[in-house]
């Protein structure tokens, strides 16, 4: 009877000691994993019509806003159809308004009246669609972030190439490959801590906002993306760090 409490206790030791093996293996993906800190978006910024630079106002490194006007095409002419535009469709306006007074008096006939008043408003149009031709010599970024190149310099012709190539760096996404044995543990939503290189260092809160669907099935891994609020930009782009996830 003896015997049999001790071989008991043994199997039982032996049990947990495995079970404790198998927790541990299906911790370890999660414990420490390389990453890398990469921007949240890389954009480059172009014009949408062809033409002469005549200003480029960032330069490599300058922090911009979104919606920032960045660089401006010669324009001189297309001013010139705005100018040209706006004094007609001023004109038409004012002759619409002369005229009410004469159709109250029934001076004029209704179908004069509408010739008038079709007339101010197509010349309307015509300063809208003047004013739409110009803008597009105005070029803004679409993001905010900070300028990684600049491509091209006042005087040159811009046609499809890129003028500045653009990073937002807040927030920023890490990047990190995880074994297969993870997958079920990662989950949308789950909050890690994330630690960057040194000499920049330090821990940063950091939360899963991708976990692939699909296993590479060459190296038995999936990958996740975290997003890393990074406002004033404290953190640069392109660092090595690690992550640990908080189960």
């Amino acid at each position: 009877m003896v015997f049999v409490n001790k071989l008991h206790i043994v199997l039982v030791a032996v049990m947990l000691a495995l079970f404790g093996q198998v927790a541990a293996q299906g911790r370890a993906p999660l414990a420490s994993n390389d990453c890398i800190i990469e921007p949240y978006k890389v954009v480059n910024v172009g014009s949408p019509v062809e033409g002469l630079l005549k200003e480029v106002s960032v330069e490599r490194g300058d922090v911009i806003k979104a919606l920032q006007t960045i660089a401006q095409l010669e324009s001189r002419v297309e001013q010139a159809s705005v100018d040209l535009a706006k004094e007609r469709a001023n004109f038409n306006q004012r002759n619409v308004e002369r005229n009410k007074e004469l159709y109250a008096k029934q001076l004029i006939s209704i179908h004069e009246k509408d010739e008038l008043e079709t007339e101010s408003f197509l010349s309307r149009m015509e300063l809208q669609h003047a004013e739409a031709i110009l803008s597009q010599r105005s070029i803004s970024t679409p993001i905010g972030g900070v300028v990684v190149e600049r491509f091209l310099s006042e005087g040159e012709f811009v046609g499809s190439e890129p003028i500045l190539k653009i990073a937002q760096l807040n927030p920023l996404n890490v990047e990190v490959i995880l074994p297969v044995d993870a997958f079920g543990q990662v989950k949308k939503g789950m909050r890690a801590t994330v630690l960057p290189q040194l000499p920049v260092g330090g821990e940063f809160k950091a939360k899963v906002v991708i976990v692939d669907k699909v296993v590479d099935a060459a190296s038995g891994t999936i990958g996740v993306r975290l997003e890393l609020p990074n406002p004033s930009n404290r953190l640069p782009a392109g660092l090595k760090c690690r992550v640990e996830f908080n189960l």
